[in-house]
């Protein structure tokens, strides 16, 4: 058992920190408040190769594991980038994972080198209004005309979909009565095509920079070739993609937090009232310990999960859990970091309030703390199913 990085891992660390040291705080807040795309910071990890840090070698990326992308992720968040930088690029360096594993080689020379390169832009069209995580009852079709399929439905909370140009889109081609199982869903990477899709921007209390929508999609013609694997599997695809995604959330979670404590300690050690500061209260102190602690702990349970992923061994229950207590853990250091500036947390000049509105992202999505409980229940301690 060893906990140490590798000097290859804190070579990435370094070299992440390098290239987000120019994207400070005021940077950071000047898109919370403008709403652009961080499109110089996309730009620089993307011309530093740091795109395709898990994917393989032979189609431009890094060929290294989910530790090393969540040990990037957790950088790019810790840096004050919060999750307005880790969700610029978080697409990127997970979403095609179903391509990797499940496409052809056609698909991957074709499909891969674009978005490692930054060329591309994807969003991940899964959800619906009104199916949320039940996502066997999916009701936007595909149905086969050709060397087509003809899409048409809806789909929500959509991040990137202002920027992309492709969407990794999963969609029924079997109707749900005739399905057994997991059967009936469909997976395909392809064009996003602005003619048969309408976007519609989503409003939202953070992260405004990385916009997430509802699209309306209606006769999208999607290529045969585009299809990830055989028609009706795609839930099985995407599922190979979910712990992974779990672990970075969670780091992405962890940095977050960090870079909030990072702040209330700078400012505790700072802040002077009745002639002393107030890092010296233990009231002050002790709320910030518990948090260090608590991200500590989350971490070391997210890199055990990438550890067990990296090396194809089981890692649901740790993945699911490093998630939960990592959303957890940053959300608590963003509301310490508040208290602990007081009133001036409040205030957007100090920061700590826009990494407490991006702290609710990952306790949300992309499952819910409810679920994961239940998934704990029932496939850790072997309780009855309750839903």
């Amino acid at each position: 058992m060893d906990f140490a990085l590798t000097e290859e891992q804190q070579q990435i660390i370094d070299a992440i920190e390098k290239v987000c040291a120019p994207f400070d705080a005021d940077y950071w807040h000047a898109r919370d408040n403008d709403g652009a795309f961080p499109e110089d910071f996309y730009r620089a990890l993307a011309d530093a190769g740091w795109l395709g840090i898990a994917m393989p070698e032979a189609y431009g990326g890094a060929g290294l594991g989910i530790t090393e992308a969540a040990l990037m992720m957790h950088t790019i968040s810790a840096t004050g980038a919060g999750l307005s930088g880790a969700s610029a690029v978080h697409m990127n360096i997970f979403g095609l994972h179903p391509v990797v594993v499940y496409g052809t080689e056609e698909q991957k020379a074709r499909m891969l080198p674009p978005l490692i390169a930054g060329k591309d832009k994807a969003c991940f069209g899964v959800t619906e209004p009104n199916t949320g995580l039940n996502t066997l009852k999916l009701k936007t079709r595909a149905v086969r005309d050709g060397d087509h399929y003809v899409v048409h439905g809806q789909k929500v909370f959509i991040s990137t979909a202002q920027q992309a140009s492709k969407i990794l889109l999963l969609a029924r081609t079997k109707p749900v009565e005739e399905c057994k199982g997991t059967e009936g869903l469909s997976l395909f990477y392809t064009d996003f095509d602005r003619s048969k899709i309408e976007v519609h921007e989503i409003a939202k209390m953070g992260r405004k920079c990385v916009d997430t929508n509802q699209l309306f999609i209606d006769g999208l013609r999607i290529p045969v070739e585009d299809r990830i694997g055989e028609e009706n599997r795609g839930f099985e695809y995407i599922l190979h993609g979910m712990n992974p995604e779990r672990i970075l959330i969670a780091c992405e979670a962890i940095g977050l937090g960090r870079a909030a404590l990072a702040r209330a300690t700078q400012y505790a050690r700072e802040r002077e009232v009745f002639n002393r500061p107030i890092g010296q209260n233990q009231g002050i102190q002790h709320p910030l310990a518990e948090r260090w602690m608590e991200l500590e702990a989350a971490f070391l349970l997210a890199m055990k999960a990438a550890w067990l992923y990296d090396r194809h061994q089981p890692c649901a229950a740790e993945a699911n859990a490093a998630k939960f207590l990592g959303a957890e853990a940053g959300f608590k250091a963003c509301e310490s970091a508040i208290f602990t500036h007081g009133g001036m947390g409040y205030a957007k000049e100090f920061h700590v309030e826009r990494l407490m509105r991006e702290s609710w992202i990952p306790r949300l999505a992309p499952v819910s703390p409810q679920l994961i409980l239940c998934f704990i229940a029932e496939k850790v301690l072997g309780l009855p199913k309750s839903y």
